[in-house]
């Protein structure tokens, strides 16, 4: 196999469901950088597909700050180009070949990838996630992951778009669905408390509406179905725990 200098950085906390399709995607790197910080067998699945030195397994046990966990992916890259791909991420064959074209590509430091969800069956082109679009591949010595949460990679200089989706599947029941909102609205709430933004009654309450609105009606998530639906009130119901929570904080109540 003709591998491609790129080193692929992946985060993990548990991910023994997911991590054989991601690992699979990017087989034809030539570094594959797994920080892991899980209890299952993760490491072990991604040691199956990979078995030789371009896997690197490191263990780290950070769960509040993923910039950290990011820019220590961006050290350890022995690559120019590193990318980022999420546990429950796959890059397709099309998006591969076109990853492969860009890395040659002088004139860019970055490439934005477009993000396909798929959710209880069917893939969303329509609400928030049908057009996302994520800088996750770019050059190493090009700048730093900054946030906690909902992170943001900042590269110097000009940054292009990929034509080719990756496909994203996030969310495989409503249960674990409502487990991830409750982790990331907490550490939401309190990174909005350390930013000193206040919440109160008409934040809590028109937030929340707005977000539905949004991604229901004007992103038209309705044209998705049954799946845009619900997930336009998960999204909701997102905005509705981040600002009771921070609520919660302000009351000087803990999480």
């Amino acid at each position: 196999m003709n591998e491609t200098p790129i080193s692929v950085v992946i985060l993990t906390a548990n991910e023994a469901d997911n991590i054989q399709r991601a690992i699979k995607s990017v087989v034809w790197a030539n570094e594959v950088i797994l920080i892991d910080n899980s209890s299952d067998n993760t490491a072990e699945l991604a040691k199956n597909i990979i078995s030789d030195d371009r896997l690197q397994v490191i263990n780290n046990n950070e769960t509040e700050n993923f910039s950290n966990l990011r820019n220590l992916g961006l050290t350890l890259a022995k690559n120019e180009w590193v990318l980022y791909l999420d546990a429950d991420e796959e890059i397709t064959v099309q998006l591969k070949e076109e990853i492969k074209t860009a890395i040659n590509e002088k004139n860019y430091n970055g490439f934005f990838i477009k993000r396909q969800d798929y959710f209880l069956g069917k893939i969303l082109k329509y609400g928030e996630t049908g057009n996302q679009y994520l800088l996750k591949l770019g050059k190493k010595n090009s700048g730093n992951w900054i946030r906690r949460v909902h992170e943001v990679w900042q590269l110097k200089g000009d940054i292009g778009k990929l034509n080719n989706p990756l496909m994203h599947y996030p969310h495989p029941t409503i249960a674990e669905f409502l487990e991830r909102i409750n982790r990331w609205t907490t550490l939401n709430a309190q990174e909005f408390n350390k930013q000193n933004i206040k919440s109160d009654f008409f934040k809590i309450f028109l937030y929340p509406l707005g977000k539905f609105i949004l991604n229901y009606f004007i992103k038209l998530g309705f044209l998705d179905g049954m799946s845009g639906l619900i997930m336009a009130l998960m999204m909701s119901m997102h905005s509705f725990l981040t600002r009771a929570k921070l609520y919660q904080l302000q009351n000087k109540r803990p999480l």
